[in-house]
């Protein structure tokens, strides 16, 4: 059975900007995989960090359940996420574990560090994978199969500087949205949070927005998830793309984006 890996951040990230892609991918067979690097620990002004991980990780897996994913556990902190070794054998090792055909990870350029050190983790373990002398940890025997790893769009849907980030492919998230934004709502210490600072379901009405901000980006559908695929370079095939090759019409190519891979 293909596999899917979705790796971010914080509890919240993959529901923000990639379980539609992984709930297409679900439809079409494939397993799907639910990695936060990050308990979550800061997220509130309210609860106290020890407390707040242990809500976060049970609300984490609540979402990964709605969304029919395998639940992985975080083994970082908030502000935590830094690019190190002890933080890279334990993603390769998951990798190893997983052995997905499909990565699906943090814009390189992101408005935060966490975010970013996350995309690099990913890019890098996956990279490690099929490496017998990198040992993971826990250990992990290596494998070569191939992988196609692919960044989300940014929030704000630009870069640190204030830079238009544009996706390559867009994935019609349309019909898997209410599951979405459903497993968006499983985490509840960031919506009761945000329902009092910012005001009622402000944290689902942001990822509405942001979903249907990325379809009319596509020109095509009325919720979206946006993609980069990283360069196939020690991970695939120069012509591999899983995403629009199983999703076929729930993808739009940007013309760019096509030229870019047709060399």
């Amino acid at each position: 059975m293909p596999t899917a890996l979705a790796i971010a951040a914080h509890p919240d990230d993959i529901e923000f900007c990639m379980a539609g892609t992984l709930l297409r991918l679900a439809g079409c067979g494939w397993q799907i995989h639910y990695l936060n690097l990050s308990s979550g620990n800061l997220g509130s002004a309210t609860i106290p960090g020890p407390r707040l991980a242990t809500l976060r990780r049970r609300e984490s897996k609540a979402a990964a359940e709605e969304l029919g994913a395998i639940w992985h556990a975080p083994f970082a902190r908030d502000l935590e996420i830094l690019y190190t070794d002890a933080l890279l054998r334990r993603v390769a090792a998951v990798v190893r574990q997983v052995q997905p055909s499909v990565i699906l990870t943090h814009s390189p350029e992101d408005y935060m560090e966490d975010h970013m050190n996350t995309s690099r983790l990913a890019v890098t373990a996956a990279f490690a994978r099929g490496m017998p002398n990198y040992r993971s940890r826990p250990g992990v025997a290596a494998y070569g199969g191939a992988v196609s790893v692919y960044h989300a769009l940014p929030h704000g849907l630009r870069d640190g500087l204030g830079q238009r980030v544009r996706a390559g492919l867009y994935v019609d998230t349309g019909p898997v949205h209410a599951r979405k934004r459903a497993a968006l709502a499983c985490h509840l210490s960031q919506k009761e949070w945000l329902d009092r600072s910012q005001g009622m379901d402000s944290y689902l009405v942001a990822m509405d927005e942001f979903s249907a901000e990325v379809g009319r980006l596509s020109t095509r559908f009325e919720q979206a998830e946006g993609w980069r695929r990283h360069s196939h370079l020690g991970f695939c095939d120069a012509g591999d793309d899983p995403l629009r090759q199983v999703l076929g019409k729930s993808c739009r190519v940007d013309p760019e984006y096509q030229r870019r891979l047709d060399g």
